[in-house]
């Protein structure tokens, strides 16, 4: 988020990252933090298996689509060796054609792409606004279609409240240097100059604002393309008369309507999936930007998440895909807060389950509490007997282990969030061959499928299960120790806010699954 006034990228923010740098602004500090040691301490695991041999894992990438072209992912991408490609033939027959590297779910046989959706409230608010005005509705769905309607019409009103900060920012903009300038004396000051002015507190949002616009933060352009994405999510992700999804022809409530898409794994909008992607597999030791956490990787392509809400259908059938094209580990760095067919999801988990693939969520980015309030998919639903074992869900964590654990924008839960991984100042790929710093439970969640893959390429024998149990135990326990709540900035015991209370630790991990090989 933007710390002066509004929010940074709304055009991201539906796929929960909270921050972008450029690659040029990016922090030495921060470049592969999350490898080292206050991190997962990735580097001292590889150094503890450089005997060994490795195989490849594939990795499943549902998400807004890779850039299977980028320097950084060179051999990383995975492909359809049963299918020929550029044929337009279904060789392998499992309904896709031409799937070489994946699947988009998000097009259509013409080759076009859909891409702005709206939230899933918003499509609740449609769908149960049409069918009130014939009929009347069941008192579940009066009420739903009230929390619907109250909730996206709070949102619009914030929205349109952050337009009209825009337009009041813009005099305040151009005024700003003068006004520092006469402030602190000096016309051409510099961000050092900023630095060391004490400001008053009636004087500290000048010096903010400009700070911002010194460092480019602020700016005419910034402004505009900011409204811009505003607006745009005022006519889409909240807008009941808009459908995005008329480009697709498919109706998504059809759980048997599968024959759609095409096989555009990149799309109009790859920065998320290639950043996720990235995470996972990226090139080691190359320089050309942060380093993949697992080096014998293969990362499958499948676009199913839009900017808005992703739909189940989409989301269900990618996990068939999955599943049934090889994948041993699942990324899912999405999430809603409304799920109209929990079931089918559900069921496509408990197929993943069946046979043996890892399916791993990101906890969302609400800095709420998802044991009360979900945060779909989930891993466990109401209607749910037990837990799937192979099924985890991850918080996001900093490199300031002191009292700044948890990240500030993180969900948390003591019985759903699995355990944490590094989701803050995440420096990695994006599309074009370029590189940039974002943040989010969905940074921190491919940290953990990277990490699964890692031990299931070096210790093969290993079921998946068996590997999400060691990435569990092996976790670094912060349990008593007190930390900022994300939601309250109180201090309290991270310990609270997981099921193991600490962050991933690859390193440990290897050393358990050692120890457990020498005892054998």
């Amino acid at each position: 988020m933007n710390k002066i006034v509004i929010k940074l990228s709304l055009s991201l923010f539906a796929f929960g990252i909270t921050n972008v740098v450029s690659a040029q602004q990016v922090d030495k500090k921060v470049l592969n933090w999350y490898n080292g040691a206050a991190g997962m301490q990735t580097e001292k695991a590889y150094k503890k298996v450089k005997k060994r041999e490795s195989s490849t894992v594939i990795v499943a990438i549902i998400d807004s689509g890779i850039d299977i072209e980028h320097e950084d992912l060179k051999g990383k991408i995975w492909t359809n060796t049963k299918e020929i490609a550029g044929n337009g033939i279904d060789d392998d027959n499992n309904g896709y054609i031409d799937d070489i590297h994946g699947w988009n779910f998000l097009g259509n046989s013409k080759g076009e792409n859909a891409n702005d959706m709206r939230l899933e409230k918003t499509r609740i608010l449609a769908s149960l606004s049409k069918k009130a005005a014939s009929e009347s509705l069941a008192p579940e769905e009066q009420a739903l279609l009230d929390e619907v309607k109250k909730s996206v019409e709070e949102d619009r009103a914030e929205y349109e409240g952050y337009l009209n900060q825009i337009d009041m920012m813009g005099p305040m903009i151009a005024n700003i240097p003068a006004m520092v300038a006469s402030e602190i004396g000096k016309e051409n000051y510099t961000m050092k100059d900023l630095q060391k002015w004490n400001a008053p507190a009636e004087k500290v949002q000048m010096k903010q604002i400009a700070m911002a616009i010194l460092n480019g933060d602020l700016s005419e352009e910034s402004m505009k393309a900011q409204k811009e994405q505003i607006q745009g999510m005022l006519d889409t992700h909240l807008n009941p008369d808009f459908d995005g999804r008329a480009i697709v022809g498919d109706n998504p409530d059809d759980f048997s309507d599968k024959v759609y898409g095409n096989n555009d794994v990149e799309g109009p909008d790859a920065l998320h999936g290639t950043h996720v992607g990235g995470i996972v597999g990226a090139i080691r030791g190359n320089k050309m930007g942060g380093d993949g956490v697992a080096n014998n990787v293969l990362l499958m392509s499948l676009r199913a998440v839009p900017n808005g809400d992703e739909f189940d259908k989409d989301i269900a059938l990618a996990i068939r895909y999955a599943v049934d094209n090889g994948a041993s580990v699942i990324n899912m760095s999405f999430g809603k807060a409304y799920s109209p067919h929990q079931k089918a999801v559900y069921e496509a988990f408990e197929y993943a389950d069946s046979k043996g693939v890892l399916c791993i969520h990101a906890a969302g980015n609400d800095h709420k509490d998802i044991d009360t309030e979900p945060n779909f998919p989930t891993s466990v639903y109401s209607f749910q007997d037990k837990k799937l074992d192979h099924f985890l869900t991850i918080g996001s964590s900093t490199r300031n282990t002191e009292a700044k654990l948890p990240s500030s924008f993180s969900n948390y839960g003591q019985k759903t969030v699995d355990v944490f991984a590094p989701g803050s100042e995440i420096y990695n790929s994006v599309p074009q061959s370029d590189y940039a710093t974002l943040q989010g439970t969905s940074m921190a969640c491919p940290m953990v499928a990277g990490a699964a893959a890692f031990l299931k390429s070096y210790f093969p024998k290993k079921s998946m299960k068996e590997i999400a149990d060691v990435i569990l135990k092996s976790s670094r326990s912060y349990k008593g120790v007190q930390q900022t709540h994300p939601a309250t900035k109180a201090m309290v015991d991270f310990g609270t806010l997981s099921v193991t209370g600490g962050v991933v630790d690859l390193y440990s991990a290897v050393l358990m699954l050692l120890a457990e090989e020498s005892s054998n």
